[in-house]
């Protein structure tokens, strides 16, 4: 008890020193609040969740520190500040609990796809528009003829349809942008 009582007259004298953000004062004062904001939090918060009581005292500390210029004295002890900021994180935590949708389990997925990380989805993104950029020497026809055929499969026939062609002018089209593209070195020989 003697102790607490030693801690509560030492963050009573760091105080103005404090509130006028002398760091060594700052820093003392956030060594004396701290362990009691965690005994606070734990008493408060589960220990198997997440934030853990550690992380809001953490965060009570941080939200002290930051108050501290415009703290005003008003007669009540500086501690019944400090225990209502951690009220107020607490409240935050349990908020962002309700909130919280991850669904934890205890085994990992049998196959793992990589297909939609956001890495994989900026280089797919990437190399597509690299492609455009490679085929944009070719005239708009030569362009469309060579990604009917060779990107999505259609045949000379098909593709002469949708171009409204003939098969026969299709493959001239595809063989000649074909050899730009060589020309130019955006495809290997």
């Amino acid at each position: 008890m003697a102790a607490d009582q030693e801690t509560d007259e030492e963050i009573r004298d760091l105080l103005p020193a404090a509130i006028d953000q002398d760091r060594r004062a700052v820093n003392r004062l956030i060594q004396l609040i701290h362990p009691k904001v965690v005994l606070f939090c734990r008493g408060k918060l589960s220990m198997n969740g997440y934030p853990t009581p550690d992380d809001v005292a953490q965060d009570v500390c941080i939200a002290v520190a930051k108050a501290l210029p415009g703290y005003e004295d008003r007669g009540a002890p500086f501690m019944a500040f400090v225990y209502q900021v951690a009220r107020n994180k607490i409240t935050d935590a349990y908020r962002f609990q309700q909130r919280d949708v991850s669904d934890p389990t205890e085994e990992l997925p049998e196959e793992e796809s990589f297909q939609d990380l956001p890495e994989e989805v900026y280089l797919s993104q990437d190399s597509c528009n690299d492609l455009a950029r490679k085929l944009d020497i070719l005239s708009e026809k030569s362009r469309e003829i060579l990604l009917l055929r060779v990107i999505h499969g259609y045949s000379a026939e098909e593709t002469a349809e949708i171009v409204g062609s003939k098969p026969t002018a299709v493959r001239v089209a595809q063989h000649r942008a074909v050899m730009k593209l060589k020309k130019h070195g955006i495809i290997q020989q």
